[in-house]
């Protein structure tokens, strides 16, 4: 078979959290870094100018990576469920949304300025010294808003001023009458979004980690009060499986419950789902109790009733909200992360990404062995059959080989190799990307293995 191989045994990240710890070092994430940029997952923005702080471009697989994660997030939030609806929501809103919410007076972080270096911090983040000079002699600490303040229409004044979203959420709050209408949905439902947001982060890092753009994509979900610890769990469990079932493995993922003292002036409960990054546990995505502080608030603020009426029982109450929230940038990086791997291969490391088929780039990539006209006529019907259903890439450049560790390296589950005996008995070679283990497969019977074939990966995730 064409360019055969063998699997010498894969490393494989997040067996213990020692383990992983030691696998998922600065050094991993270094590599994980170039591998963005020179496969083309991420780009620094605006890279021909010096590039601009804490901005990224999502490449061409980076971009069907980020679109991957997102539908990933709504088939299980939204398509496979009858309890959630849809929402897109404005990103400019009218400054009486933040007032209302809490976040003109609550939304910021401490800032404190070095006075020998002149750099920036959080203080939260800092333990009493400038961490680029070390200098103790900071200024005291002042309440800095994250909020991206613009004006709306041609003349700066105050009645023009509006602001770019920090979080998805209040979109859902105010339009919680005209989803319960429109929907004819009740108690308990959720309403689910995925979109930009903007935050002025002092200091922003990590990667894509922490940036001052990114996408959330949270849901709202609105209980009877009595109803809120239950599904609060409920959630809970949801969320943690979720990443799970995308293979992340379980070592690299725990539940923090947050303690009183860093509870939001709205929650009476939050929980993170943790990630184990280079640097240490962080957030992956924050599950909150929010209680019925929002659609309260929105209530008071602007006039209208937010609450809902229960025709069974004659009762009339605001709904508590439990609320899931990730970003989609931060979790694609996180599977990049879990994913990332090395292996020999005929005596030479391998990089491979164990990408979840669902989260790849590309499901399959279609490789004629020769740029023979013959070659390419039949690669492109091959290619004509699977488009339609999978995402494909067409490489006929460089040798078979090098063509599948390119593919190894942006997590392509499947190779689908034409070669002239193809021309004979109408079959193309699988190669699958885990095990390099190649298989002949007639062209009519194609499709049905490809789908068989990437769903039998799928499972495979579970056991990680």
């Amino acid at each position: 078979m064409p360019g055969e191989d063998k699997d010498n045994g894969r490393t494989a990240l997040g067996e213990t959290p020692e383990k992983a710890s030691e696998e998922v070092s600065v050094d991993r994430m270094n590599e994980i870094v170039g591998l963005c940029k020179r496969r083309g997952f991420v780009f620094p923005s605006a890279e021909i100018y010096g590039g601009f702080r804490s901005t990224y471009d999502y490449g061409p697989l980076g971009s069907l990576m980020l679109r991957n994660v997102k539908n990933a997030w709504w088939k299980a939030m939204v398509q496979m469920r009858t309890d959630v609806v849809g929402l897109d929501a404005a990103i400019l809103s009218s400054p009486r949304i933040w007032e209302a919410s809490g976040h003109l007076a609550n939304f910021t972080d401490p800032l404190v300025d070095c006075r020998k270096c002149r750099e920036r911090w959080r203080e939260d983040q800092i333990d009493g010294a400038c961490p680029n000079c070390g200098s103790m002699d900071l200024t005291p600490a002042r309440a800095f808003n994250l909020m991206f303040k613009t004006f709306v229409g041609p003349v700066e004044e105050g009645s023009s001023e509006a602001y770019l979203r920090p979080e998805t959420a209040q979109g859902m709050f105010v339009n919680f009458s005209n989803v319960l209408q429109t929907s004819r949905k009740k108690p308990p439902f959720g309403i689910a979004q995925v979109g930009k947001s903007f935050r002025n982060e002092i200091t922003p890092g990590n990667f894509v980690f922490r940036t001052r753009e990114f996408e959330q994509m949270e849901m709202e979900f609105f209980v009877p009060p009595d109803e809120a610890d239950n599904w609060f769990k409920y959630w809970l469990d949801e969320r943690l499986n979720w990443y799970l079932k995308l293979g992340i493995p379980s070592a690299m993922l725990r539940l923090r419950h947050h303690d009183p003292d860093e509870l939001s002036h709205y929650s009476a409960g939050t929980a993170d789902v943790e990630f184990l990054y280079p640097w240490g546990w962080g957030e992956l995505e924050g599950i909150a109790n929010r209680t019925d502080f929002d659609l309260k608030a929105h209530a008071t603020a602007s006039g209208e009733r937010l609450d809902y009426f229960d025709q069974g029982t004659g009762e009339r109450y605001v709904p508590h909200v439990i609320e899931p929230a990730a970003g989609a940038t931060r979790a694609m990086m996180a599977f990049l992360l879990a994913a990332y791997s090395t292996d020999e291969v005929g005596g030479e490391e391998r990089v491979l990404l164990k990408l979840h088929p669902d989260l790849a780039p590309y499901q399959a990539a279609i490789l004629p062995l020769s740029k023979k006209p013959e070659l390419t006529e039949l690669s492109g019907r091959v290619l004509s059959i699977l488009q339609p259903n999978f995402m494909c890439d067409f490489d006929e450049t460089q040798s078979i080989g090098k063509r599948y560790r390119r593919q190894d390296e942006v997590g392509t589950p499947l190779c689908i190799t034409i070669d002239f005996e193809s021309l004979d008995d109408d079959c193309v070679t699988i190669r699958d990307r885990d095990t390099t283990a190649q298989e002949r497969v007639s062209i009519e019977g194609l499709e049905g293995y490809v789908r068989g074939a990437l769903v039998k990966k799928s499972e495979a995730a579970l056991t990680m």
